[in-house]
């Protein structure tokens, strides 16, 4: 994995660990993640037109990443409506780059080197330990999570091939945008205009920011490096995120996530030495 492409991937896990956070923290999160949504478009929109490189070719995928970029936040934002931070990010996040190597494997005929299937399986491993044994968490929290880290896959695997057709701003707002309008319109469904309105605010504003970015900069990588590897260094995330949990948001971390995030970092310099 090129070393641009792994620096660009990590600042993309800081930044999404971020912009999560401030979603886990909102009232309601279906509402705080569409006003989100909508402010990371907004805000982005003029440098995707002066970055302006897109071929008609690219629409069957931009389709696609919507479907899915919609199936990922209803998912996210329900399960952090229910479950905790560092409970539904490690798992979410840490199950995508498993999922993606067995369908670029399957579906894509992509071919993963040795330290490579060696690194996922290590940060999968990581990622049991960070989410930690906690008897508490729930099975549809779990299941919520699972089905979140599929999208992720989904959309990470199709976007890798758009790329190939559109320059990575003017992607992301082609696919934001209609996002985030249909996503507005569900959130004011699900959770009530009031609590859209409640939403509107700075918190939103930086985490629509922070959705744009962070995934900006999981594109540049993508366009350097496989799709496998970059999502899982993008997993480091979790690691930011347990720590800013327990830090911020007062969540008990305990020793066996600690000895977990020691265990991700191990396989993420797997894949980067890949």
């Amino acid at each position: 994995m090129p070393l641009t492409a792994f620096l660009l991937a990590l600042a993309a896990a800081f930044v999404h660990a971020g912009w999560n956070l401030l979603t886990a923290r909102a009232e309601q999160s279906h509402a705080s993640t569409a006003v989100a949504l909508c402010a990371g478009a907004l805000v982005f929109a003029p440098l995707a037109a002066v970055a302006w490189e897109v071929d008609a070719a690219v629409i069957p995928y931009l389709i696609g990443s919507v479907l899915l970029e919609l199936a990922y936040f209803a998912l996210l934002a329900a399960a952090y409506q229910r479950g905790p931070l560092s409970v539904v990010y490690p798992i979410a996040r840490g199950a995508a780059p498993v999922f993606v190597a067995a369908a670029g494997a399957l579906a894509l005929g992509t071919s993963l080197s040795a330290p490579q299937v060696l690194g996922i399986v290590v940060v999968a491993g990581g990622v049991v330990l960070v989410r930690g044994f906690d008897r508490a968490t729930r099975g549809p929290d779990v299941l919520l999570a699972l089905a979140t880290a599929a999208t992720i896959a989904g959309y990470t695997l199709v976007d890798k091939e758009a790329l190939e057709h559109a320059a990575p701003l003017p992607y992301l707002e082609l696919v934001i945008a209609p996002t985030a309008v249909v996503y507005l319109l569900f959130a004011a469904r699900v959770a009530g205009r009031d609590a859209v309105r409640r939403a509107f605010g700075g918190a939103a504003a930086l985490a629509g920011i922070g959705m744009f970015g962070a995934y900006g900069l999981t594109l540049a990588a993508l366009e350097r490096a496989d799709a496998a590897p970059v999502a899982a260094v993008r997993e480091t995330s979790i690691v930011i995120a347990a720590v800013l949990a327990a830090a911020l948001m007062h969540e008990r971390v305990g020793g066996v996530r600690a000895c977990g995030s020691v265990v991700v970092f191990a396989g993420v310099m797997l894949l980067a030495a890949a």
